[in-house]
């Protein structure tokens, strides 16, 4: 297994014995978890933002939606991951206000390319004036559409295989199909990254009629069954799989 591989691994066993003696699934620093010490203490004394980061993410919180925030300490680990595998080309599948999409940008160089998926023109009217103060805007590909339709069109650029890093946040009901697509576009040795894939624990033994647990729960099975890749599922936000091109 190549170097920069291992050291994501080990990252990934850090991440879950920070855990231990706590509860599994802390949450967000921002939302469920604003409250636990472990998971301030992280922050705390781990937490490097931007101070372009800190602007976006409090204008974020002024948003009712703002639990489908990427935590900080989540943007921070993915941002590293970037960096260790010297990604130029990510995906956004899902930007909401662009934190997480302004955090890989920051993790580029100069040259670098994140094409940002959204549907929301509220969000994207947020998210652009932060881009532009941090002088990243040339590096972000905002794509005001259906996230599939993005897809399908960078493969029919031939941008297959070409992707290093893809973080998907979108609707979970297209989650299989956004982990497929992303498959074809991710380079071998590149990484995607899936977001709620523990959904609170209610992926675990799932009700009958939580179809969104349900849709979770077998993209999780699946995943670990999957030949194609190598496999990390961490408990940090929601849930957090890495998924590594073989």
């Amino acid at each position: 297994m190549a170097t920069d591989i291992k050291m994501i691994f080990c990252i990934g066993l850090a991440v879950v014995l920070s855990g231990v003696g706590q509860s599994a699934l802390v949450g967000k620093s921002h939302s469920k978890g604003r409250d636990d010490p472990v998971l301030q203490y992280v922050v705390n004394n781990s937490l490097r933002e931007h101070p372009v980061l800190t602007k976006l993410k409090l204008r974020t919180l002024e948003d009712q939606w703002n639990v489908m925030m990427v935590a900080s300490e989540q943007a921070q680990f993915m941002a590293n991951l970037i960096k260790l595998i010297n990604g130029t080309k990510a995906i956004e599948i899902g930007m909401y206000t662009g934190y997480n999409t302004l955090s890989m940008a920051l993790a580029m160089p100069d040259n670098g390319r994140v094409v940002a998926c959204e549907i929301e023109d509220t969000y994207i009217n947020i998210a652009k004036p932060f881009f532009q103060e941090a002088g990243v805007e040339n590096k972000i590909d905002v794509q005001y559409q259906i996230a599939m339709k993005t897809l399908d069109a960078l493969i029919a650029a031939g941008e297959a295989g070409t992707f290093d890093f893809v973080f998907i946040d979108a609707d979970k009901s297209s989650y299989d199909r956004y982990y497929e697509k992303s498959l074809e576009l991710i380079r071998k040795g590149g990484i995607i990254a899936i977001d709620n894939v523990l959904w609170s624990g209610r992926v675990v033994n799932p009700a009958p009629e939580d179809v969104t647990s349900q849709t979770l729960d077998a993209l999780n099975k699946k995943l670990h069954k999957d030949e194609r890749i190598d496999l990390s599922m961490l408990t940090v936000g929601d849930g957090l799989t890495i998924a590594i091109k073989r």
